[in-house]
């Protein structure tokens, strides 16, 4: 089998300086681990310069839409690692699917308002990238072999030079509003509380999105938000026109490693406190909260449905129930399923047949989704979406695109919602759909 090849750099353990001399090129991707702040990532990627563009077309079904990835992805050619070495990615796709590409996989009713008009899924084909290894501390470009020879020397040329150029100011023209007035976020919660008592589901995820008019450059406000919220999810994805995704998303969807699958919801939340005591006594709150780990234990059963569809049968397992995992700006209750893929499946099978991630639809998820469409009145757009690789080997990573915003035409939109049950008060939720994201919205009003 072909083998890539590797060309080392001067480890860097943040990825602004190599990151900022391609954040202009097409296609310019960054999935980044957060460090040295965020302790659980390992992996910075950075890439730019697509061989192949693809977005999905209007008419375009989920079925063939995730064909032309796999073709393009074999068409990119299959590549192994030189012995020894261990990385995440050895060429292929890296983008995004928005929360709307769900509507190409399931059956839901059209009537929230698409005012931000971001396709629903697009893609680059890459045949290099850049990717920095936090455990053994090594930065590398790494060239699939199908990348010819020229662009590997110029490429090499770019990195080792020590101009890195300074992102442009970024600010605010406007401060944040919600698109809902706490009245017209009880009603909506009051509605779905009568979903509930009725049957109609168990829980909903339901979001309310701040919106703010904003000049300069997106790395700017990234590298700001970077600072006061970093989480190991983190991803930006230069858009065409100057826009751009910024995500600083603490949760997996999906990862596949070697055929094993494994997922990590979030479902649980309690602020962080002021003081040590307080903090450690929220933190205990939400550990021990049977309204939690109910909501939690919900959306564990419904992801192992969805990767029974995709994996082994007998191979989906639960091996962490309730674990904490602690943020700048909240405590989250997180839990782990895993699978093996069955042999008649590949990784885009798994990521259709458990679209968009249960944690941020609700139980059961077609229904969630229909009262979602009901009652946000605008589409979620990038959020609750997913940011995604998949190389030449099938190994995939990817996240759920929760706190994360788009700039787009002039504007940044960011969302915050939460899981609504049977006992579930709106005035808690209200406030805890705007605490996930406060650190988001405080930072950039802040520049």
């Amino acid at each position: 089998m072909p083998i890539c090849s590797i060309h080392p750099l001067p480890y860097s353990a943040d990825p602004a300086a190599f990151f900022a001399r391609v954040r202009h090129a097409p296609g310019a991707v960054l999935l980044d681990a957060g460090r040295p702040m965020a302790a659980r990532g390992r992996y910075d990627i950075i890439s730019a310069w697509p061989e192949q563009e693809l977005q999905a077309t209007a008419s375009e079904t989920a079925g063939d839409y995730l064909q032309r990835l796999r073709q393009q992805l074999a068409a990119l050619g299959e590549a192994s690692l030189p012995d020894g070495l261990e990385l995440p990615f050895a060429g292929g796709l890296m983008g995004y699917l928005s929360y709307d590409f769900g509507r190409r996989l399931e059956q839901i009713a059209e009537t929230a308002v698409d005012d931000l008009g971001l396709p629903d899924a697009r893609f680059g084909l890459y045949a290099w990238a850049l990717i920095s290894d936090h455990q053994t501390q090594t930065s590398q470009l790494l060239f699939h072999p199908a990348l010819p020879d020229a662009r590997r020397v110029w490429l090499t040329a770019l990195f080792g030079t020590n101009e890195s150029g300074i992102p442009e100011s970024f600010h605010l023209t406007s401060n944040f509003q919600a698109n809902l007035s706490q009245q017209d976020y009880a009603q909506a919660f009051d509605k779905i509380s009568r979903y509930i008592t009725a049957g109609d589901c168990y829980q909903v995820n339901f979001t309310q999105r701040f919106q703010a008019t904003c000049s300069g450059d997106p790395l700017s406000a990234y590298r700001a938000l970077r600072r006061a919220c970093p989480t190991p999810f983190a991803a930006y994805l230069g858009l065409p026109g100057g826009g751009a995704i910024l995500s600083l998303s603490p949760e997996r969807f999906l990862k596949v490693s070697q055929r094993q699958v494994e997922t990590r919801p979030i479902k649980g939340t309690r602020s962080r406190g002021a003081s040590a005591s307080e903090d450690q006594r929220l933190a205990e709150e939400l550990l021990n909260s049977p309204k939690e780990r109910a909501e939690n234990l919900m959306i564990v059963d419904l992801l192992r449905n969805d990767l029974g569809r995709s994996c082994a049968t007998g191979s989906v397992r639960v091996p962490q129930l309730f674990a904490l995992e602690s943020y700048p700006n909240v405590h989250h209750l997180v839990s782990s399923v895993t699978g093996q893929l069955a042999a008649d499946k590949d990784p885009l099978d798994l990521l259709a047949g458990c679209f968009p991630g249960g944690s941020i639809t609700g139980a059961p998820k077609i229904r969630a989704m229909q009262v979602i469409e009901e009652l946000e009145p605008t589409r979620r757009s990038i959020y609750c979406g997913s940011i995604v690789y998949l190389d030449v080997r099938g190994e995939m990573d990817s996240s759920i695109a929760i706190r994360s915003l788009l700039i787009k035409d002039g504007t940044v939109s960011c969302w915050g919602g939460g899981g609504i049950v049977a006992d579930s008060s709106w005035q808690a939720e209200y406030r805890e759909s705007i605490t996930k994201v406060k650190v988001l919205l405080d930072t950039l009003e802040a520049l």
